[in-house]
């Protein structure tokens, strides 16, 4: 499902309310976070409005992916999140489970993917995160899967080791079939420098953009976008 909004503000707090709803309605939640502009509006928005209105302590936060970088890095994923919502919600440190960007990527690959196998539910063999926050880039990669990389979408491993393909940098990112196992898939998506991807992959549907193969098998797919990156969609 496509939802429209008219700005970045009503597009994070509909999501936020997605967000509250879901936490009303379970005993425990597994949402996987992600990085950029438009979650950074996300988490202001959360720690301003709903710091009390959600139990924090049913909450189990995760990322999508992250730069192999340290957390005080101005790349760093979880080091933006830290910086924008946990300093500002009542939330058990156990509760918060950060990739260690700092670390040998390989090898964080591998332990972070054992910490989701110890904590999130598992279905149909995979972790099924409840909600999995995604964004989407102009290349049309998500997450850290990139379109020269595209193995990354049908692995059997939780997280791999992606590599940038400009920069070289590297990242840890969750894989397709984990993203795809979500009960619920949020893109965030915002901003002119968008609206010609998001047209592709809705309307054009050509298959060559790893976002377009983001389809959970057993979940809900839903895209929030903002009426600059959505102005291309009503054109013929």
């Amino acid at each position: 499902m496509v939802k429209i909004f008219k700005d970045k503000s009503e597009l994070a707090n509909a999501f936020c309310d997605e967000l509250m709803k879901l936490s009303n309605e379970k005993e425990k939640i597994f949402l996987a976070l992600s990085g950029g502009s438009t979650p950074k509006i996300i988490f202001e928005v959360l720690s301003d409005k709903y710091e009390k209105k959600i139990n924090w302590n049913k909450i189990h936060l995760f990322w999508s992916d992250e730069r192999c970088v340290h957390p005080d890095d101005v790349e760093s994923n979880y080091g933006m999140t830290n910086k924008y919502l946990l300093d500002f919600i009542d939330i058990p440190e156990e509760n918060v489970h950060q990739i260690k960007g700092e670390n040998n990527p390989e090898l964080e690959a591998e332990r972070y993917s054992e910490e989701i196998s110890n904590i999130v539910n598992t279905e149909n063999g995979l972790p099924r995160f409840d909600m999995m926050m995604l964004g989407l880039g102009e290349d049309g990669h998500t997450a850290s899967i990139f379109p020269d990389q595209m193995h990354l979408l049908d692995t059997d491993k939780i997280c791999e080791v992606a590599v940038h393909p400009s920069s070289g940098q590297k990242r840890i990112t969750l894989t397709g079939n984990v993203i795809n196992n979500s009960e619920q898939v949020s893109f965030l998506v915002t901003g002119k420098g968008k609206a010609e991807i998001l047209k592709k992959i809705l309307l054009e549907k050509n298959k060559i953009y790893p976002a377009e193969f983001i389809e959970p098998v057993n979940g809900n797919l839903n895209y929030f976008v903002d009426n600059e990156s959505s102005f291309l969609l009503n054109k013929k």
